[in-house]
């Protein structure tokens, strides 16, 4: 699943002319959907049986969507066949056989666009995610046949990242061997996906019924491949175009959305809070509540932390960009994954506590590999500017990904050699006091003159608004708490080249 306008190929919005001046403007919570012909909508099946399946990894009990197959131009339309959508597995009695007593309501999207089928760049095991706005997932039955007629094609399974090229990298040694292993319990699985991907697709339809323009991305973690299983969800909710003003225009929608999901949504939605930051969200756990004939099921040990905001539209774009090199390099996402770990259980992994971010981090890992002698990671800004050009659509930007080839590294150093390194570098050779994190520019550079960068312990560029993701970091005790862990770690790790000597292991992988 990745987030991607429901318009792709046309503007997600109204034109300015079309909009309204008061885009605060909402709905009453109760206002029915409306319901639409049959010709509107499609008829798959769903059950609790296959949700369960669903969320629980195990696919095979699921119907999958067949999309109509599409003819390409020359960068003109693209027309699909009007025949509806079909499901494998099934065979679909006619509209006239059924009894019209027994037919099920259907309902039509809550906004004016024509919706478009989209097919994400997938990982090898995720391929059946929606973007917002586009048909729905597999979990839920499509409330209309959506009309392609306009959009550009869709991406296919064949693109990037492909399973070969994806492949683990082979461990002969034992830090190596305990890095995949311990990457491999406790990184994010197919149905930790499904259930942030299932809240996704609630919301969005719920939230249209207050801004009917509005798109729902999931960003972060949850997408970009860094993703842990306890990894929150975050959620970015784009209502227009222009930016947001945080302090005041951000506050207020959040306001209406918190006071949706505590009135409407409070069935599946519980312990909603504002959280008056310089961005604000909007924090809460979903139940994972689903609902079959106004009959509400509660699915076990299934509940996700989330954090939604309002136009934070630089965290749908570093999502593509990190998930470009979570998969051009298959030694990147075990060695991100453990640093992690190893922040989190030593206590420097919350920016909320002065300390580092997992996005800070995982810039930190990012910048180290492209700094070796024989870099392990390009700059993919320099190589690829037009895949990551600041300016581009939203609904262009998921495609990224699938223009980067997977990069060939001449350093064949293991992921145990790569971890010792990666400490050795933070606590004996970047030099915290003068120079500035650079993924963009793939190298250490002099520190701004700025005020966001003065008087600051720790510097680390964000790739595309270029402000300082580790600004958390204020105080001189956790600045040299933090630079303490890297110093202890690397000495440890230096001489006993045990994982187990700086992070728990089993603890770690119980804990997942």
């Amino acid at each position: 699943m990745f987030p991607n306008s429901s318009n792709l190929g046309r503007p997600p919005f109204p034109p300015k002319h079309q909009q309204q001046s008061n885009f605060f403007t909402k709905l009453p919570l109760n206002t029915p959907p409306a319901l639409v012909s049959h010709q509107q909508s499609t008829d798959a099946q769903f059950n609790f049986q296959n949700a369960a399946a669903l969320l629980s990894g195990n696919l095979v009990t699921v119907p999958a969507v067949t999309l109509q197959p599409m003819t390409y131009g020359n960068g003109g339309p693209v027309h699909v066949s009007d025949v509806p959508t079909s499901f494998r597995g099934r065979k679909r009695r006619s509209e006239q056989s059924l009894p019209h007593d027994t037919k099920r309501r259907r309902f039509q999207s809550h906004h004016s666009e024509t919706p478009v089928v989209n097919q994400a760049v997938p990982l090898p095991e995720e391929r059946r995610y929606s973007f917002p706005g586009s048909i729905q997932s597999p979990l839920f039955h499509a409330r209309f046949v959506p009309n392609v007629t306009g959009c550009v094609p869709p991406l296919r399974d064949t693109l990037f990242p492909d399973p070969i090229e994806t492949a683990l990298p082979v461990a002969k040694d034992k830090l190596s061997q305990q890095v995949l292993e311990l990457f491999q319990a406790c990184q994010q699985q197919t149905c930790d996906l499904n259930r942030k991907e299932l809240c996704r697709t609630e919301l969005q339809r719920e939230i249209q019924l207050i801004f009917p323009q509005s798109r729902l991305f999931l960003v972060g973690s949850s997408l970009n491949g860094f993703g842990t299983r306890t990894s929150d969800g975050d959620l970015c909710l784009v209502v227009k175009e222009e930016p947001v003003n945080q302090k005041t225009e951000a506050r207020h929608i959040l306001s209406l959305v918190q006071k949706l999901f505590s009135t409407k949504l409070s069935s599946y939605i519980e312990r909603p809070q504002l959280i008056r930051a310089k961005v604000p969200i909007v924090k809460f756990r979903d139940k994972n509540t689903i609902m079959l004939d106004s009959i509400s099921f509660l699915l076990p040990n299934s509940c996700v932390e989330f954090d939604l905001n309002v136009n934070n539209v630089v965290g749908i774009r570093n999502t593509f960009l990190l998930r470009t090199y979570a998969y051009i390099e298959n030694r990147v996402r075990p060695l991100v994954l453990v640093v992690k770990k190893w922040a989190s259980f030593h206590d420097i992994n919350d920016a909320s506590r002065g300390t580092l971010s997992s996005y800070s981090l995982v810039l930190m890992v990012l910048h180290y590999l492209q700094t070796l002698p024989e870099p392990i990671l390009p700059s993919l800004q320099k190589n690829y500017p037009e895949s990551f050009d600041p300016t581009m659509q939203l609904h262009f930007v998921h495609q990224a990904p699938c223009t980067v080839p997977p990069y060939l590294s001449k350093n064949a150093s293991s992921l145990g050699d790569l971890l010792i390194g990666f400490f050795k570098y933070y606590a004996t050779e970047f030099d915290w006091s003068r120079q500035m994190i650079s993924v963009r520019e793939a190298k250490a550079i002099p520190r701004p003159d700025g005020i966001e960068w003065r008087n600051k312990y720790i510097c680390v560029e964000e790739p595309f608004d270029r402000t300082n993701t580790a600004r958390a970091v204020h105080e001189k005790q956790k600045f040299d708490i933090i630079k303490g862990e890297f110093v202890k770690s690397w000495q440890v790790l230096r001489d006993k080249k045990d994982l187990s000597c700086i992070l728990p292991l089993r603890r770690t992988i119980l804990k997942r």
